[in-house]
């Protein structure tokens, strides 16, 4: 697949999503990261239904929702229903994460698990030929604008491997601190999916900056393509 990105809304203006949402997708925006937060799982507390459902009616790219909540299993189907397109789900809360996954399949939205940065790769063995993409926290989640780890970028190259392995396609996401400093390393690691938040959402142009970050990962791409 290309590479794909994914404007954080945890970053942008609230008072004026619709404006926001609009600016990115003029950028070039291939989804809309939407994060949702409870403040048990995560010490923040973000948004919900209701909101994913707005945000449904005024975007025209998919809603990549990423659930950081305590128990995502009582939700599933209320944001699917709203207009999720993705939905992701930490491997951390989830004692049986497959039946999880298949249930967000059977609901028509793609099936994602989430990896905190000190969870190991290994916890996706036995669901890496199940999932629909695993998504790679590059960042302490719960907050944005934080300085993008480090060790994470092996860390993808380690998920790609584990999928390689069990047969999968699936993609491998990446969020927190991914601007364009590091967007060429990810790339180059295996990620395919890049959420941004403040980079996009923090420069005063949005449009402009999603853009230019676009075409920064797809000359990433075509340059690990080429070798």
């Amino acid at each position: 697949m290309s590479v794909l990105i994914a404007p954080s809304i945890l970053s942008a203006d609230f008072a004026a999503l619709g404006e926001a949402i609009a600016a990115v997708q003029r950028g070039g925006a291939d989804l809309i990261h939407v994060d949702v937060m409870d403040g048990h799982f995560v010490p923040n507390i973000t948004i919900g239904v209701p909101v994913v459902k707005s945000i449904k009616r005024v975007a025209r790219v998919p809603l990549d929702v990423h659930l950081m909540i305590q128990d995502p299993d009582r939700y599933i189907d209320a944001f699917a229903d709203a207009g999720a397109g993705m939905i992701s789900v930490h491997v951390e809360v989830l004692p049986h994460l497959h039946r999880t996954v298949h249930a967000i399949k059977a609901l028509g939205a793609k099936a994602g698990v989430v990896l905190n940065p000190s969870t190991p790769v290994h916890s996706l063995t036995d669901i890496a030929a199940d999932v629909d993409f695993v998504l790679v926290m590059s960042v302490n989640p719960g907050f944005g604008g934080q300085t993008f780890i480090a060790h994470c970028e092996s860390k993808v190259r380690e998920v790609r491997a584990l999928l390689d392995a069990a047969g999968s396609r699936a993609p491998i996401e990446i969020d927190g601190g991914i601007d364009r400093t590091n967007i060429a390393r990810v790339v180059a690691a295996g990620a395919r999916i890049l959420v941004a938040g403040n980079a996009i959402f923090g420069t005063g142009d949005a449009e402009q900056a999603t853009r230019e970050l676009k075409a920064a990962a797809l000359s990433a791409l075509a340059a690990t393509t080429a070798r």
